[in-house]
């Protein structure tokens, strides 16, 4: 024994990656027994919704095309005849299994079928090799495809791969691939076939929701929990595995009914969106996010004598450009309070005056000798006030680098997407796909303070190599 004696090998084309919210708009099969085609199908198929542009431009497969096919319901008989009593063989093969069993819970009808990845196949005969996808099947075993993104050309393709494998090796050697290929992933219990499948080896940010279906009036239901990963399959996979099933992972994984997704651009791009989800949504899965709106930043007040000798100044949603003598950026009063008790134990201030401590007369620190002692008369408050000047001189948002907006571009071969984020003194301006909006949106978004989008861009601009993706808009143009 090898392969199984009778299979289907099937493609589906649709409308995205989602097998629950995008649909099927054309399925190819070849019914296999013994060895032999006994049956060779395909059909577009009415999606019942619009195909995006970017699908058409990898399919071929417009509106056009399908605006008088029939739709699932129509070719449901026929679909399920051939794979009647027939290993379901794909690659990937749990996406394609997704979407025709989500197409047929649609109609009221049940669906279930072994399964047979070509991708595990791939992986279990060739693991010294590293790419498994289609393409890199093609090239790697000199197969001929006709028509690549197109059903039935990316079955004959699989069909090929299944002729090459049951002639290169031993029987009792496909038999174990094949038995490895079969196997079952652990589902989480309350996602769709096909879901985590569907999920694109991609950066970007995942959304966990307890609804299995989003709103009809395609609003954005809030999360359960927003994640971010450099791949988004892995990733989600590893929230669902076994070993990650304790506790409060336990209980989030046990609640997901539906994974949505957003593919980005780069790192920046990633973070940028998340604060926004986060901001909006307040996932309770995910840690509490401090407002933003309360930062500040210290001002001294000049030949003040009563303490606090300093006052609090409010820079959340203000322009830089007219921030003058501020010291600092703050979220909350306990990061200002922490700075100030460090600096007095760096430079001898009065905990006091800085309004850190209550009472008359010598401060605590004075006793211990860590305090210069305006407090007891021993210096002026001028000297004091002075040194605190100079102690704050490096605290605060550095000088942007640059002499006015910029854009940052990233942009990943993968998802094929581009993003231009535009910046001026720390402020965030926007994200645009194109360049010329990008000079627009310099030239007019004012700008505004935001704490964590300052962190967000400090960090990123650490990471040296990152500063070849900064331009500087030209003199005038912004």
């Amino acid at each position: 024994m090898s392969l199984p004696r009778r299979l289907a090998i099937i493609d589906v084309e649709s409308t995205g990656a989602h097998p629950v919210r995008d649909r099927i708009t054309e399925i190819a099969i070849l019914r296999i027994e013994d060895g032999e085609v006994v049956a060779r199908w395909e059909s577009l198929v009415a999606p019942g919704q619009s195909i995006p542009p970017l699908i058409e431009q990898v399919t071929g497969i417009s509106d056009a095309m399908v605006a008088d096919a029939p739709p699932f319901a129509a070719v449901a008989d026929t679909v399920a005849a051939l794979l009647e009593g027939c290993v379901f063989v794909a690659h990937s093969a749990r996406f394609d299994f997704g979407f025709i069993k989500n197409a047929f819970t649609r109609i009221g009808r049940e669906f279930a079928a072994p399964v047979l990845c070509t991708v595990k196949l791939s992986r279990a005969l060739f693991p010294e090799h590293h790419r498994h996808g289609l393409d890199a099947l093609i090239e790697r075993h000199g197969l001929v495809c006709a028509a690549r993104h197109r059903a039935m050309g990316d079955v004959e393709v699989l069909w090929q791969f299944v002729h090459q494998v049951e002639a290169a090796f031993a029987p009792e050697v496909l038999a174990r691939a094949a038995e490895r290929a079969m196997k079952a992933p652990v589902l989480p219990p309350g996602l769709p076939e096909g879901m985590l499948e569907a999920v694109p080896d991609v950066p970007g940010l995942y959304l966990f929701h307890a609804a299995a279906e989003a709103p009809a009036d395609g609003r954005r239901d809030p999360p359960l929990f927003v994640g971010r990963a450099q791949s988004l399959r892995a990733r989600v996979r590893e929230h669902f595995a076994p070993h990650a099933r304790k506790g409060r992972d336990a209980e989030l994984a046990a609640r997901v009914k539906r994974v949505e997704w957003i593919e980005t651009a780069g790192e920046l791009d990633t973070s940028l969106q998340e604060l926004a989800l986060l901001r909006d949504f307040r996932p309770p899965y995910n840690r509490p996010q401090e407002p933003a709106d309360g930062a500040f930043a210290l001002r001294l007040l000049a030949n003040r004598r009563r303490a606090p000798m300093h006052e609090s100044v409010p820079i959340a949603g203000s322009d830089p450009a007219a921030w003058e003598g501020l010291y600092g950026v703050f979220r909350n009063r306990r990061e200002a309070d922490n700075l100030l008790r460090e600096l007095a134990m760096l430079y001898g201030l009065c905990l006091r005056r800085l309004g850190l401590e209550g009472g008359s007369g010598p401060c605590a620190a004075h006793g211990a000798r860590r305090c210069a002692g305006v407090c007891a008369g021993r210096e002026s408050i001028a000297e004091h006030d002075a040194r605190l000047a100079a102690a704050l001189a490096g605290v605060g948002v550095k000088p942007w680098p640059w002499a006015g907006a910029v854009r940052v571009t990233e942009h990943h071969a993968a998802s094929g997407r581009t993003r231009h984020h535009v910046f001026d003194r720390w402020c965030y301006l926007g994200s645009v796909a194109d360049e010329a909006a990008a000079v627009a949106l310099a030239a007019s978004a004012p700008r505004s303070f935001d704490v964590d989008i300052l962190r967000i861009l400090t960090r990123w601009l650490a990471v040296p190599a990152h500063l070849q993706q900064v331009a500087p808009f030209p003199a005038g143009a912004a």
